[in-house]
């Protein structure tokens, strides 16, 4: 059993920022990566960021240079600073967790961050 908490969603203005956090738990788990997908009024999830236990990390191209996905130096936490919010950004923000090994992939329940122009 893996639990993900997130925090951090909220309402905020165009051009502000926002940083989401999520922490994995779970006696068994033993993280390969950690990311963020989001899903829009009407629109299917999409990607947004990931980084892996090795360091490497990868953007949507729709974030670059706007997100930065970090981790904790100790424990399964994750944060997803967000710079220059738009309000193509609002959704529903979800964080995932990559078990080592066998790869499963598990979901938080989600998070709202909304932009207003």
């Amino acid at each position: 059993q893996v639990n993900l908490v997130e925090s951090g969603g909220g309402l905020v203005q165009a051009g502000d920022s926002l940083r989401l956090s999520c922490t994995a738990s779970g006696r068994t788990f033993i993280p390969y990566a950690m990311g963020w997908f989001r899903q829009a009024p009407g629109k299917e999830r999409e990607f947004v960021a990931i980084i892996r236990w090795s360091g490497h990390t990868h953007y949507a191209d729709s974030v670059k240079g706007r997100f930065a996905i970090s981790r904790a130096r100790a424990g399964n936490t994750i944060y997803l600073q967000m710079d220059n919010l738009s309000p193509e950004d609002t959704a529903i923000y979800y964080c995932v967790a990559d078990q080592s090994g066998s790869g499963t992939r598990h979901w938080a329940q989600g998070t709202q961050v909304t932009v207003s122009s």
